[in-house]
């Protein structure tokens, strides 16, 4: 039947939204109403968890479908930040799916005054610059406001991820399974970051970062 490929794409993924937003959910990773998840689709089309949805409760049948020009047009009605999606989607073409969360962690590390602003959190793992790489700091904005946007989009084209201050991290991946590990990675490397704050650790070499972004090259 036409079509119906790409109805079953849109079925596996919002069953995947729900799956992993319960997963999030679960482990303490958002809380509330709070954090959002979308897709990119074949037609150039999204999928996105809608405003004020519990991603522990998610409905797949009622997330929001956007055109490819990023219209709502099907669904409940978008979060109300999917503008830092469609943000990081128009500076990462190669990305399939971002995560938004206000994890606990990184939260705290977004409000501290000292971090450098060009790289929040120091290479304490492999896995961390494997993941998440270097993480760039968004000065604040309010909520809902258009302009972080715009400042997002001066990142994204260089950062896979970026922190909202005193808001929470935003993380692309190539798929949906990639940004929730690469999101959830970054929220263990921020407490990891917080429990060795005052104990000089001893973080990767510039040369050790620089082999592991060679031989595992993100997107």
């Amino acid at each position: 039947m036409s079509g119906s490929p790409l109805i079953s794409q849109q079925s596996l993924l919002r069953e995947q939204i729900s799956i992993f937003g319960r997963s999030l959910f679960d482990r303490g990773l958002t809380m509330g109403s709070s954090g959002n998840i979308s897709v990119r689709l074949e037609n150039g089309g999204w999928l996105m968890t809608p405003t004020n949805a519990c991603l522990g409760r998610l409905d797949p049948a009622r997330i929001s479908l956007l055109d490819g020009e990023g219209r709502w047009i099907d669904g409940d009605k978008p979060t109300k930040e999917h503008f830092l999606h469609m943000a990081m989607y128009a500076e990462q073409p190669r990305s399939g799916a971002i995560v938004h969360l206000h994890s606990t962690h990184s939260v705290a590390v977004s409000c501290l005054p000292d971090v450098n602003p060009c790289d929040c959190i120091p290479p304490l793992t492999a896995y961390y610059v494997m993941r998440v790489g270097k993480l760039p700091l968004v000065p604040y904005h309010i909520p809902g406001d258009p302009a972080l946007g715009d400042a997002v989009r001066g990142l994204a084209g260089q950062h896979s991820a970026v922190l909202l201050a005193n808001h929470g991290p935003v993380v692309a991946g190539k798929n949906l399974e990639a940004a929730v590990y690469a999101t959830e990675e970054l929220e263990e490397t921020a407490k990891l970051f917080l429990l060795l704050r005052g104990e000089n650790p001893r973080a990767l070499t510039p040369e050790q970062v620089a082999e592991l972004e060679a031989k595992f090259p993100k997107g």
